[in-house]
């Protein structure tokens, strides 16, 4: 039925004021926070904006940090968030400083007050900028030593890094983006942390592999360390809650992924796991916005059109469809149910393929509008398209003064209904009963129906012959399909 079906299922985000508080709060966003309000006249920055190393001790110790090698790293760490934010604006440097190299000022950037003063989208913003920057730092190369990559003339041999950029982005961005799949399923129950090796080989393993090859698994195993790294990094962005692999297992075993596909469920967790945080939602999903892929969000139609409304929420989980809708009807104010419903039956209408699905929605948002929709209701009765569904709903709230329909109405609003439920791709054991309840309400129903016009007719009876447990029943309605389509000249 209808041909387009969205790649990702929409997620239900925190409110903007919330996830800014959760930026705010982000490890790493907080030090760089802290160092920026630091920074003064007399501190010193070299060419390339990051501190000084003589300066590193006094930044780890301002941030509560021993002031060794690992505190000097964690500073410069935040530091270079600081700059790469706006938090900091780094001069370029106009003279030596007093180790001979090039020194500059720094001063405080725009950006620092906003994170006082400004909205909530203003804060998320400077985080995705830092969000950004995490992200390039994570799939940058790995040095084991540098000096081997230096020329004698002191140029930097890049070829020898065996790096492609592209390639580790994408890398990258295909597990988060897997991450953020299995965040969403099951309607956004699926957010238990997810072990590192299935992470690896969901990138890894081809989906039609039987048992992995041993290549296939020393790529998963070369996977998980090197996502091992990467997540230690993004971890204090705030965009995931990360539990690392084992250090331990490193001597226990030559082949991490080879012992963790034999592992125990208690045991797995030591090969890293891993979960998206709110806040990690936010910020892929906007990643996703800007590469131009569609990533909906419960939220994003209600301030649309009716007509945009129902096409959006076609092929939403029940869930995320019903608070899309509640959102929609919500806007619309108190006093705006009658002209909100005469909106959705409006919008309703139609002969192309979406239309009956469209139609579904709109009942199922009637039903959230409440009885006040009657009115809106009531004059599409003698509508050919919308008058079953009214007469349902109508029944539905108590009316007594509903008129009987026609039989031709009442085998459109079958057809519809089933046409519906096949593009919804509903469960079948509710699709068959559906199937069979409605045929067995008629008497000689595969014998009338065929008439309908309806452009799922034959579409529909096939089905039917397809899904119905009674053999005759089954026969009766591929003879019908083949009846509706002699009928309608295909």
């Amino acid at each position: 039925m209808s041909a387009e079906r969205p790649v990702l299922p929409p997620v239900r985000l925190n409110s903007e004021a919330e996830l800014a508080r959760d930026a705010l709060a982000a490890p790493l966003f907080v030090r760089a926070v802290r160092l920026a309000r630091w920074a003064g006249p007399e501190t010193r920055v070299g060419a390339g904006g990051e501190l000084v190393e003589a300066q590193l001790p006094a930044a780890a110790e301002h941030l509560g940090l021993p002031a060794d090698e690992d505190g000097a790293a964690y500073a410069s760490e935040a530091w270079r968030l600081a700059v790469d934010t706006g938090l900091l604006d780094v001069t370029d440097p106009d003279g030596e400083g007093e180790d001979g190299g090039a020194e500059g000022t720094v001063t405080a950037g725009e950006n620092l007050a906003l994170l006082t003063t400004g909205s909530p989208q203003e804060i998320l913003a400077i985080w995705l900028d830092g969000l950004d920057a995490v992200h390039a730092d994570a799939t940058a190369p790995l040095l084991d030593d540098f000096a081997d990559l230096v020329g004698e003339d002191g140029s930097i041999d890049f070829d020898a890094l065996d790096w492609d950029p592209e390639e580790e982005t994408e890398f990258l961005d295909g597990v988060l983006g897997n991450l953020y799949l299995l965040t969403l399923a099951d309607n956004g129950a699926g957010d238990a942390p997810v072990p590192l090796p299935a992470l690896a080989a969901s990138m890894i393993v081809p989906d039609d592999m039987g048992e992995p090859t041993d290549d296939i698994l020393e790529q998963v195993s070369e996977a998980m360390m090197r996502l091992d790294d990467q997540f230690r990094l993004l971890e204090p962005i705030g965009i995931v809650e990360y539990q690392p692999v084992d250090e331990a297992l490193m001597a226990e075993a030559g082949d991490p992924a080879d012992t963790a596909a034999g592992a125990d469920e208690e045991d797995v967790t030591r090969y890293g796991m891993v979960r998206l945080t709110p806040l990690g939602l936010y910020g892929i999903r906007a990643r996703m916005l800007e590469a131009g892929v569609a990533a909906p969000a419960v939220g994003d139609l209600a301030d649309k059109g009716a007509d945009a409304l129902l096409d959006g929420v076609a092929h939403y989980p029940e869930a995320a469809a019903r608070a899309e809708i509640q959102l929609w009807l919500a806007g619309r104010g108190a006093g705006g149910v009658v002209p909100a419903a005469a909106e959705l039956l409006a919008a309703a209408r139609g002969t192309d393929e979406g239309a009956p699905l469209r139609r579904l929605h709109c009942q199922q948002a009637l039903a959230l509008a409440g009885e006040e929709a009657e009115p809106a209701v009531r004059a599409v009765l003698a509508d050919p398209e919308l008058g079953g569904l009214a007469r349902v709903w109508l029944a539905e709230h108590g009316a007594t003064d509903v008129p009987a329909p026609s039989e031709a109405m009442v085998f459109w609003l079958a057809i519809d209904t089933i046409a519906a439920q096949l593009d919804a791709d509903g469960e079948l054991d509710e699709l068959q009963g559906l199937v069979e309840g409605l045929s067995a309400q008629h008497t000689g129903f595969f014998d009338e129906i065929w008439r309908v016009d309806h452009p799922a007719t034959a579409e529909v009876l096939e089905a039917m012959g397809r899904l119905h447990s009674d053999k005759k029943a089954a026969k009766d309605a591929r003879k019908a399909a083949f009846k509706a389509r002699s009928r309608a000249g295909g």
